[in-house]
């Protein structure tokens, strides 16, 4: 996609073009890092120098293999990427991936400085080889620094918690309080099924219980029996609490060993605090308000982050006082839910910043109970981000490509797959409709051509000629002349008659 533009050889008419598209690439917040099929970086934008420390693209490296010198890939368990596994090498190979998360320090340094998740754009030649190479990166080093946090601090954490993986109900983490409390090894733990460990075996109410965790919900606390590995039992009680780990929906699990501690306001409190501990330290952001009003109590440092507020700035105003709803008709009726169900989930809603800026979320939220108050935990998912599609990209080319001719079929025939992956089966039939004059414009607006040139062409009018472009939209249901042009290129139009092809049976012949 992005390959003819930047290539060294290109055309010098072509350079004012070539600026331009750079400079538009250059403001994106993803990075952008171009690379030939001979290994050349041949560019990168200012958002994918930063994210390696640097200033120049000279100083990621000449080449894949200098740049593989210049800075260590390693995955988030430490380990290097061998020979063939950088995202560069593998993109290099011609191979397309949707997301690569890597840890990146310059060479010779333990610490990893940043982390990356990738995305690639391979388009190949007729040949198959790679024609045009793009490494697309998003810096995500803060969601995962949050995340080691989380996790170095559920670690720590005294009081007993395993967290279990909503999709397959298997355990992902568990704590040393646990393992402590019940004599279990890790290794005995993490993978198993709730149906090998059953948290809940015993509970009070361990039907509302198993209900709660099968829509992922608040499992309110209550006694039950847990099962030791070297036999008999242990009175604990239990509480659950949905939270996200990475892009998995899990459930935290704490728990009171009852042969320790009688069932009392203390042991009441120390829940509710894991919960606040867990709540304040998940990469989510998350708040939590009164179910009636939508008047905040608590807010995580993540929100705060996305919203711009302090907490203390917060706490006990209502969505109204902070205009939190970008939509107000949006957000009352939102409250009205809460106020009535008590969840919402993957509502799509605009949130505003302190600033004024506005959040691009999905909201999900959960009636909870907090000591005596009802409440609901609401949980933001910033989606503006994974909205940055390859179309953004080509969005981008047809707002400075004025002249066709310099691309490539290649690169037309890649644009047309992105942009119009939606064309009906039996779109290139309409190639046989078309009137001659129509083809002779069309064939005339693929080669590059402006409106005079191709009235003074085929001697008519300008007005003629806007007349059967606007017909031609209308005919193929593009609205651009770029698109148009890949239009026409994709059904293999060249200004002859049109390839002809099989008339679909209709259904009630």
């Amino acid at each position: 996609m992005f390959g003819a533009p930047i290539v060294s050889d290109l055309p010098t008419q072509d350079h004012a073009d070539q600026q331009q598209l750079r400079l538009i690439l250059a403001a994106l917040q993803d990075g952008v890092i171009l690379i030939e099929p001979n290994q050349r970086i041949s560019w990168a934008n200012k958002a994918a120098l930063e994210m390696h420390g640097v200033r120049e693209i000279e100083e990621l490296g000449a080449t894949v293999s200098e740049y593989r010198k210049r800075f260590e890939l390693r995955y988030r368990n430490r380990h290097h990427l061998p020979d063939g596994h950088y995202p560069m090498e593998r993109v290099l190979a011609g191979e397309a991936f949707d997301e690569v998360v890597v840890q990146v320090a310059p060479a010779g340094q333990n610490e990893a400085q940043w982390t990356h998740c990738i995305r690639s754009l391979v388009l190949n030649d007729a040949a198959g080889m790679p024609d045009c190479l793009v490494l697309i990166l998003n810096d995500e080093s803060e969601r995962f620094d949050a995340e080691e946090r989380f996790e170095a601090t559920f670690g720590a954490n005294p009081a007993p918690a395993v967290i279990m993986r909503l999709s397959d109900h298997r355990y992902v983490k568990v704590n040393r309080g646990f393992l402590e409390m019940t004599g279990y090894l890790e290794e005995q733990v993490l993978g198993r099924s709730a149906y090998e460990i059953d948290v809940l075996e015993g509970a009070a109410r361990r039907e509302l219980a198993i209900e709660r965790l099968q829509d992922g919900r608040t499992i309110p606390q209550m006694e039950a029996v847990l099962q030791l590995p070297g036999g008999g039992e242990k009175q604990i009680i239990v509480a659950g609490q949905p939270i996200e780990i990475g892009d998995s929906a899990c459930m935290l699990f704490s728990f009171v060993d009852l042969e320790r501690h009688k069932l009392t306001e203390v042991a009441l409190r120390q829940s509710e605090a894991n919960f606040t501990t867990a709540f304040r330290l998940t990469p989510v952001p998350t708040f939590v308000a009164a179910r009636a009003g939508c008047r905040l109590m608590l807010a995580n440092d993540a929100f705060a982050q996305a919203s711009g507020y302090t907490e203390a700035e917060l706490a006990g105003k209502s969505a109204d006082e902070i205009e939190l709803w970008f939509d107000k008709t949006a957000g009352k009726e939102l409250e009205r839910q809460l106020h009535q169900n008590g969840s919402v989930h993957n509502v799509s809603m605009k949130l505003r910043t302190r600033e004024g800026g506005v959040l691009d979320c999905l909201l999900s939220a959960e009636a909870i109970t907090l000591g005596s108050h009802f409440c609901v935990l609401v949980a933001v998912q910033d989606v503006a981000e994974h909205r940055r599609t390859e179309s953004e990209v080509v969005a981008a080319i047809e707002a400075v490509m004025q002249d066709t001719s310099w691309f490539s079929q290649v690169v037309l025939e890649k644009l047309a797959k992105l942009r119009r992956f939606d064309a009906p089966d039996g779109a290139a039939a309409e190639l046989t409709d078309l009137p001659q004059r129509a083809r002779e414009v069309l064939t005339l607006v693929c080669r590059g051509m402006a409106d005079p040139s191709i009235a003074r062409k085929l001697g008519i009018s300008q007005n003629t000629v806007r007349n059967h472009i606007a017909a031609l939209y209308r005919r193929t249901g593009v609205n651009s002349r770029t698109a148009l042009v890949i239009w026409a290129r994709e059904r293999g139009f060249d200004g002859g008659p049109p390839r002809k092809t099989a008339k679909p049976l209709d259904p009630l012949d």
